[in-house]
Order: structure tokens, then sequence, then C-alpha cells
């Protein structure tokens, strides 16, 4: 699902809710979408908007209200004035929120431009009095001054370590090494960042990272490695991002840190694949090994070696001499299987509810949440489900159209979910028991 920029955002719809019964936040995104589907034509329904950032993420705060439940809805739009009229208007078309009558009535739509436009005023009075007063600065020392004063309010102090603004409410934060690596990503619009300040791991920073989706960004070097470590001991990691070999973090540009952070790899993924970092200086190793960069007995080896080498390689088991015209190397091939994720046990009662489940949500890119007695906690779409799981209250099993990846995985790990049930799935190792429709019917 695309999402809304906040720069984006023109209108905010803003609705009062009453509904005769207990309803959760689920229960009304899920009536938002299903009785409005189709009411304006496909160009001007709900869910395709949202899906392409034209509507934004829906907020709904809603609470218990002797026996009944009340609340409000918030929807960002940057459709134009009438498109969004429409979409407001249609609110009040819906009656029904899960198994309760309900009532939606419009507050109002906001229109977000003119409160940035007053604000635009006010500001520019301040900076207009300012030059004034200082008798008419040159107009770089004034642009230096005020990047400078943005870097320094911008990084805050978290618990003792340097940070961002961001870190205490986004969902996912980046971990750097130091302040300098702080600063620069501030810099560049990375906002929710925090540094471990050297190599041993702040104990504020690892709580941090087990309530958090954590990505560890970290220099190009031995060091970075060692860090990666120590982090690995004492928290948790869900995804590491490395700079370019021999470059630091604080030193990359815009462009360079927005590349390292889009190819971060999940830490399953990095653990397997883990080799001895290998030194950006190779003429040490040459000097120390000889003119070739390897010791003699690799040179006798790589060269032929002698009778009594060539000897014990023939009785080695797969053995194949380099003669010519084959192409195979004198020494046995080694071969790397690919580790396979483990395809989790089930009891058979839970294999024929989740299978049912799964069959009955077949093409609608839906997913069913259930409680670990088999109820049904609730049925939402599946653009929605990340952010359902996190607001549940303990969800044993997620049954969902759809395919599970490596963010899903980490937010229903972290959730506590037990079992994603799915149609297809990559191959993760993960506490969380993942199985496709092919494992169900196979068991």
């Amino acid at each position: 699902m695309a999402k809304l920029a906040p720069t984006s955002i023109k209108y905010i719809i803003r609705a009062t809710i009453k509904a005769k019964g207990i309803v959760e936040k689920p229960d009304v995104i899920g009536a938002l979408f299903g009785q409005t589907e189709g009411l304006l034509g496909p160009d001007l329904d709900l869910r395709e908007l949202q899906r392409t950032g034209r509507i934004g993420r829906i907020e709904v705060n809603i609470k218990p209200v002797e026996g009944n439940s009340e609340g409000e809805v918030i929807i960002p739009s940057s459709l134009d004035s009438a498109e969004t009229s429409l979409i407001a208007a249609t609110l009040e078309t819906i009656d029904r929120v899960g198994p309760c009558t309900a009532e939606i009535k419009l507050v109002g739509v906001e229109d977000t431009r003119s409160v940035k436009r007053q604000f635009v005023v006010e500001k520019a009075k301040d900076i207009l009095k300012t030059l004034m007063d200082t008798g008419g600065a040159a107009s770089d020392e004034i642009s230096e001054q005020i990047k400078e004063s943005i870097r320094v309010d911008e990084i805050t102090d978290y618990n003792g370590v340097p940070a961002g603004p961001g870190i205490a409410e986004s969902e996912e934060i980046v971990v750097v090494e130091g302040r300098a690596d702080v600063l620069n990503l501030l810099k560049n619009g990375v906002k929710n960042v925090i540094a471990i300040e050297g190599t041993s791991v702040p104990q504020v920073v690892a709580d941090l990272t087990r309530e958090k989706i954590v990505t560890i960004f970290v220099d190009g070097d031995r060091g970075g490695q060692l860090i990666i470590k120590e982090m690995l001991q004492k928290g948790e990691i869900d995804f590491v991002a490395v700079a370019p070999i021999g470059r630091e973090v604080e030193e990359l540009a815009k462009k360079e840190i927005f590349k390292a952070l889009r190819d971060k790899v999940p830490i399953e993924k990095y653990k397997s694949e883990e080799r001895p970092f290998k030194s950006d200086r190779p003429e040490r190793r040459g000097r120390r090994e000889g003119r070739f960069g390897f010791g003699p007995s690799r040179a006798r080896r790589a060269f032929g070696g002698d009778r009594r080498d060539r000897f014990e390689r023939e009785g080695r088991p797969g053995y194949m001499p380099a003669d010519s015209g084959t192409g195979e190397s004198m020494y046995p091939a080694r071969r790397f299987e690919p580790e396979v994720a483990r395809t989790p046990r089930i009891k058979p009662e839970q294999r024929d509810l989740f299978k049912s489940a799964l069959e009955d949500i077949v093409g609608t890119r839906a997913a069913c949440i259930f409680n670990e007695q088999g109820e049904l906690l609730g049925k939402v779409p599946v653009s929605e489900l990340a952010n359902t799981i996190r607001t549940m209250e303990k969800p044993f099993a997620v049954v969902f159209d759809g395919r599970v990846d490596a963010d899903l995985e980490a937010v229903a790990r972290r959730a506590g979910v037990k079992f994603l049930i799915c149609m297809q799935k990559d191959n993760i190792r993960s506490p969380v028991g993942i199985l496709s429709r092919e494992d169900l019917d196979k068991q």
C-alpha cells in the first residue's frame, strides 16, 4: 500500500462514530472499505485510492462507553476539493460496523493549505524582523546559521545517547555507530536514528531494539562487523545495512545513504552469508606471503605440487586430475546447498481450522486473526494487516490471502504471533510457524 507523504496532504476529513455495542478499530476499517466499495465507481474506490497513495492512512480512535462504542475517524486526502467532498459524503452512508448498528456523522473537511499559508506569513514576518535587526547581514552567513541551528536542534538526547527527534514514536529505527553518523542521517532526512557511541552497546539501546523494527547501519570496515556481532549478543536486529567497503556512514552522500538502506538484508540472510571481513589493504598480505600473494605451500599446490602431493590427492574421493581438454579442477567440487526453512508441524484441529479459513478468503485479499482458542478476533484487508497485528492483544495465528515476507515476519514475531498461514512464503527461518497452502495440504 502506498503511503501518503505529509507534504502532499491537501484536506483532512473528520467524522464521529457511534456504535450500539463494542467494536474495535479493525471492524471500523473493514466497514469503511466494504460499505463504500463500488458506490462512486472504480475511480473513487476507497481501497484503490489508498493503494495508489491518494488517500492516506485512516486513523480510527474508538473506545467503549457504557456498553456502546464512540470515537472519531480521520482520513487524509490529496484529491481535489470535489473528489474529497464525495469521499466525505459517503461516510454517512455506513450504517453497520461489525455486528453492530452504527452511525457516522461528518464533522467537516479541513484545508491544510490555509493553515500552512498562515504559518508562512507569520514566519516571514519573523524572518524580516530578524534581518532588519541584524543590519543586513550577508545572505550566505544567514543561510549557514539557519542550517547549523537546524542540525543542532534536531539531534536529541535519548536517555543519554544521541538520537533523532523521531526515535520515540517511530516503529522502525536505524542504529548507527556515533554522533557524527546521526548528524549526517538527520541532515539527509532520516529522523528515526540512534547511536550506540562506541563498540559497547548501551543497555538503553539494547532495550529499545526489543520494542522496534531495527536496521543496524555500520561502517564498511571490520569495526562495523564487530558492532553487528555485539548487537546480536545484547539486543535484537531485524535488518543489516553496510556502507561501501572502506567508507564511513558519516561521510556518505544522500544518494549513498538511501542506496545502503534500500539494500539492507534480513538478519537471517546476513548470518547465513556472513564471511570474514576482507581487508581493503591487500598489500600487507602480499608482503607477508610473497610476490604472488600466497605462501610457498599454496604456490606448490597451485603450480602442480610434488609427486607426494599428487599421490595423496589422487587417493581422495571425487578427485579429478587437471588433464588436457577436460576443463575440470584438480580438486573435488564443494557443493553448497541453500539452507531451507523448517516447515512446522501443527495439531490436526489447527490444520483443519487454518485450511478452512484459507479456502474461504482465497482471492479476497483478506486476513483472519485467531486467538489461541481458535476464536476469530477480526477480519481485515491484507493492506491493513501489519498495523492491525500491532494493535491486537495476544494474536495467536494469522490466515491471509497473500505472501509472507521478511517485513511481515518481523511484525508478527514482535507481536507474539505463533503461526502465519499464507498462500505463498519466502524462505525465512523464524520462530514464527510459517505455513503455505501447499504445506497444509501435505500435513
